[in-house]
């Protein structure tokens, strides 16, 4: 099994994929950080590359499995639509995507911050958990099943969180969802 990871950041996921024995790759956006990784897993120097997965996916190769911990999440919905584009073409036919943590606009952080492109990416979000951390994009329901449009979607799951105590009317809510690349005949 072949699988890429996008932002892979400090690499909690990798141990589980070596330990699974399948061929990891990913792509993210810091150079310090790959090298830090390489340092850690050298075994994986050639398949951890640093790049911008909305614009390259930087293998020749095509994957069983890519995965997504929020980390497409952090672009404007032009770039995540250029980016599933990308995704589509390098997943193997029936191949699965899978999301995790895409924050929807049931997040109370959704009203915050200024739009960017639309109404779906925030920047300059002055407090809470994005502060400082630059685009943002929120999806409802039908906004996701747009960007999927391509894809067979079998699993769609929105988590929401509230806070109760203390009560701070916090909110966080994301969709987790498994795809397929649709097998065009």
């Amino acid at each position: 099994c072949r699988v890429l990871e996008l932002g892979c950041g400090a690499g909690a996921n990798i141990p589980f994929f070596k330990k699974l024995g399948v061929q990891y790759h990913a792509v993210e956006g810091s150079q310090t950080i790959v090298n830090e990784l390489i340092k850690a897993f050298p075994e994986y120097s050639e398949t951890i590359k640093v790049g911008d997965f909305t614009k390259e996916i930087p293998f020749d190769c095509h994957f069983d499995l890519i995965i997504d911990r929020a980390s497409l999440t952090h672009n404007t919905t032009s770039a995540i639509k250029r980016a599933l584009g990308l995704i589509r073409k390098k997943l193997v036919d029936n191949g699965a995507y899978i999301g995790i943590d895409w924050f929807s606009t049931a997040h109370s952080d959704f009203n915050k911050g200024l739009p960017v492109e639309d109404a779906f990416s925030k920047t300059d979000i002055t407090e809470g958990p994005f502060t400082g951390v630059g685009i943002v994009h929120f999806s409802d329901k039908e906004h996701l099943l747009e960007l999927l449009s391509g894809f067979s979607l079998e699993q769609l799951d929105h988590k929401i969180l509230s806070k109760d105590i203390p009560h701070t009317g916090q909110v966080i809510a994301s969709y987790n969802f498994l795809a397929r690349k649709e097998v065009l005949s």
